[in-house]
């Protein structure tokens, strides 16, 4: 909400409200299943909400991060809009440079294989590795986007 003017009258304030935080993201995986025992087995995440087959909701700290199917998100559901995306995704979560040599060898035990790692200018490490849907998934340190904000 902006500040308006109206013709002869006083100015009307308004404070635009700010996010603060993403409550929930998600992401689009065909294998459901696959997916969310991905995230499961790598991450450590809990499933809060399985609404098969339209998708898995996975507590991460104190977000939410979403699995969705993405046929069944693109047909009308009784309580939210239709929505989906075509194509893999992204999703990224905190790890700082100290954590890299555990997430390398805990990958490395589950199978999953490093796409690429990224060096920032800012300071820091990215390594980039994909789940079953595609998405790409990115272990980030937290100088990255200006940092110390953790």
């Amino acid at each position: 909400m902006y500040p308006t003017l109206a013709a002869g009258r006083a100015r009307i304030s308004f404070i635009m409200p700010r996010a603060e935080r993403i409550f929930e993201t998600c992401l689009y995986a065909s294998d459901l299943a696959a997916t969310v025992e991905f995230y499961r087995r790598v991450f450590g995440l809990e499933a809060i909400s399985d609404f098969s087959p339209r998708g898995v909701a996975l507590r991460c700290g104190a977000g939410v991060l979403l699995i969705f199917n993405p046929g069944e998100t693109k047909n009308r559901h009784a309580l939210v809009p239709s929505h989906g995306t075509e194509g893999s995704g992204h999703v990224a979560f905190l790890a700082a440079e100290d954590e890299l040599p555990g997430w390398r060898e805990h990958l490395a035990q589950c199978g999953v294989e490093i796409e690429t790692e990224v060096a920032w200018e800012a300071g820091g490490r990215s390594i980039y590795f994909r789940d079953p849907g595609g998405n790409s998934v990115e272990l980030a340190p937290p100088t990255l986007w200006g940092g110390g904000w953790v």
